[in-house]
C-alpha cells in the first residue's frame, strides 16, 4: 500500500506575494523516507525546482536526473521516477496554493513537505484536521 505525500516549493509570485507549487508522490511518503531524503539531498533551491518541474512522481530518490538508461519499468538506482518523463503520461503541472497556510490546509495526502523561501524544509501531517494543522521544521520530525 502506498504512503502518499505532496512535495512543495514556496516561490515569489509576479506580484511579490508567495505562491506554493506542489507535486504528488505516490510511494514512501513517511518522514523516515521522503523526509530524510529531502533533508539529506534537496537543500539547493535549483534542485528542488527541478524536482517540482517533473510533475507528479512515483517515488522520490537522491537524484532528479538519470545519468544513463532510466524508465518507469527499469529505473536507474537512486533516481526519481516521474510519471511524465519516465512513463510517458501527460504532464500534470504542479498544483498551486496562494500561500504557505493554503498549502498546509490543503490535501497534502498523508504527509506534506514544503521548501520555504528561506530554504528550510517544513513538515505537515495530513492525518490531522486541516483547521488545526501546523507546519513544523522537518528536522524536528526526522532525527539523524
Amino acid at each position: 500500500m502506498a504512503t502518499r505525500s505532496r512535495i512543495a516549493i514556496e516561490k515569489k509570485g509576479v506580484d511579490g506575494t508567495a505562491i506554493v507549487e506542489s507535486i504528488y508522490c505516490h510511494w514512501d511518503g513517511y518522514p523516515s523516507n521522503n523526509g530524510k531524503l529531502l533533508l539529506e539531498n534537496y537543500q539547493d533551491r535549483e534542485k528542488v525546482e527541478k524536482l517540482i518541474s517533473l510533475g507528479d512522481i512515483s517515488f522520490l530518490a537522491e537524484e532528479v536526473e538519470p545519468s544513463g538508461p532510466h524508465s518507469f519499468e527499469n529505473p536507474q538506482g537512486g533516481v526519481v521516477v516521474a510519471y511524465h518523463r519516465d512513463r510517458g503520461e501527460d504532464l500534470r503541472r504542479p498544483r498551486a496554493n496562494h500561500s504557505r497556510q493554503g498549502f498546509v490546509r490543503s490535501d497534502v495526502e498523508a504527509y506534506g513537505y514544503l521548501f520555504t523561501l528561506e530554504g528550510e524544509w517544513l513538515f505537515v501531517d495530513g492525518h490531522k484536521s486541516a483547521s488545526t494543522r501546523k507546519a513544523i521544521p522537518l528536522q524536528e520530525v526526522v532525527k539523524s
